[in-house]
């Protein structure tokens, strides 16, 4: 008489190992150490050239910086004068709202009124010079801006 015999799947289900031991040793991916970059570190054998090259950029092992929630990173948006000529089509004596950003020096100037956050000597000679100009903030409302500040009263002392 044959005897009932339960199938195999239904006797390992629920074993986490099925019969294998460690369930490490059935994976098939030899001694990895997991996965990613999992198991390297200072003392660890694998992936240890990886770990190396990053490290000395400073880059692998530790912490990078200090930040605080209240960190702004990106206090505002830079953007060149070339960028603004290439990409924005500017027309002559056109008017331009980038008020949130800064005004970097780099490329030339143009016929165009710029309505920016902040702006660098060079952008402001530059489109000057040109025939155009950048509009900056009012002072006092918290931006810092490139120009210094003369002071005129030791001038006056002095004469």
């Amino acid at each position: 008489m044959k005897v009932h015999k339960r199938p195999k799947n239904s006797r390992i289900r629920g074993a986490r190992t099925v019969g294998w031991g460690f369930r490490q040793k059935h994976k098939g991916h030899g001694n990895k150490g997991g996965f990613g970059m999992a198991g390297t570190g200072k003392k660890a054998d694998h992936k240890k050239q990886v770990a190396v090259m990053a490290d000395k950029k400073k880059k692998y092992f530790g912490k990078q910086g200090v930040t605080s929630r209240g960190t702004a990173v990106h206090k505002y948006e830079k953007i060149n004068l070339y960028s603004i000529k290439d990409n924005l089509f500017v027309k002559e004596g056109q008017k331009i709202d980038l008020s949130k950003h800064k005004i970097l020096g780099t490329g030339d100037g143009f016929k165009a009124e710029i309505l920016a956050l902040g702006a660098t000597k060079a952008a402001i000679e530059k489109m000057a010079k040109a025939g155009g100009k950048i509009v900056l903030p009012v002072e006092g409302k918290g931006v810092k801006q490139w120009v210094k500040k003369e002071k005129v009263v030791e001038k006056e002392k002095k004469e």
